[in-house]
């Protein structure tokens, strides 16, 4: 429980600082959704970036690790879209519910909890489910929410739509550069290296007090519903499904075994918000989505870890 807690209590506390931020005035309305451009601009391609760069092929490739986590988080996520789209949301909408209920927050808690419980090595596969989850679920989303906005111009014309929007898209388009960078051998210059670095250390912090700003500013009135939902998909449903695959299935080495069970329950990112402010959509839910599950991932993951003889 006190590796949990370690962990997770400044993700609380950064959510924190934000609201007290925007309750006492020092910081504006537009805090919000200005910290958020800074993170989808700067300092997430930055992060996502250098992780790219600096992999090899042979740490990226472990195949029943990647089925069993993909499988995980990508089932959620079309399930939840599909039964969204059955009640009448736009696809924008229903693909950011959908990332909701599917996207962990591999980055900010993942890693250092990996590391915290497993040792230093379990860094290798906390850092195959991150690309996962924000260069190909990410990617993902984005290109349905891309879909969604450009419904009804003909199918050509929504596909160059989509096409250049995504290949104008810094958190698309960064990923894809550090695996340019990284096919070609080159080691990062060091300059780079440090710059990318220090951008890159302040997305996750800038995203946690971004949406703390936004919780704190006043809500559209009427209830947010289909909050819970949601949490349960992401904190029971896709480690029940990453479980089977990784221990019943692919009977993974324990390493990866473990650690494809921690790393999927995790409590949303702050992803699908970030995304929901840089397109203009309904923040409300998917926010309360990454504030309810991160407190409940205090029982879900110390769970896991009982569980689990580490």
């Amino acid at each position: 429980m006190s590796a949990v807690v370690n962990v997770v209590l400044p993700v609380f506390a950064l959510i924190f600082l934000g609201f007290i931020c925007r309750r006492t005035g020092r910081m504006g309305p537009s805090g919000a959704s200005e910290l958020n451009r800074f993170v989808v601009w700067l300092g997430l391609p930055a992060l996502l970036f250098s992780v790219v760069a600096n992999s090899t092929w042979e740490q990226l490739w472990q195949p029943g690790f990647i089925t069993a986590f993909s499988v995980g988080c990508l089932g959620v996520f079309g399930f939840t879209l599909i039964y969204r789209l059955m009640q009448k949301l736009p696809l924008a909408d229903a693909s950011l519910d959908a990332l909701g209920a599917s996207y962990a927050n591999t980055g900010y808690i993942g890693i250092p909890l990996c590391m915290l419980v497993l040792g230093d090595e379990a860094l290798q596969p906390a850092m195959v489910a991150s690309i996962i989850v924000v260069c190909v679920l990410f990617a993902i989303a984005l290109a349905c929410v891309e879909t969604g906005l450009h419904a009804g111009q003909g199918f050509s014309r929504t596909l160059g739509k989509v096409s250049g929007a995504l290949l104008r898209n810094p958190l698309v388009v960064a990923p894809l550069l550090g695996g340019l960078w990284a096919a070609s051998g080159m080691a990062l210059p060091v300059p780079l290296a440090t710059l990318l670095k220090l951008v890159g250390a302040a997305a996750a912090p800038c995203a946690l007090v971004s949406l703390g700003l936004f919780l704190a500013q006043p809500q559209p009135g009427g209830e947010v519903t289909g909050v819970w939902p949601l949490v349960a998909l992401k904190l029971v449903v896709q480690p029940l499904i990453t479980w089977y695959l990784a221990f019943q299935v692919f009977e993974l080495p324990t390493l990866w075994a473990y650690s494809a069970l921690l790393l999927s329950a995790l409590p949303t990112g702050t992803g699908p918000y970030m995304l929901a402010e840089f397109y203009g959509r309904e923040a409300s839910r998917v926010s309360r989505v990454v504030l309810y599950s991160t407190l409940g991932s205090l029982i879900t993951l110390s769970a896991c870890l009982v569980l689990l003889p580490v």
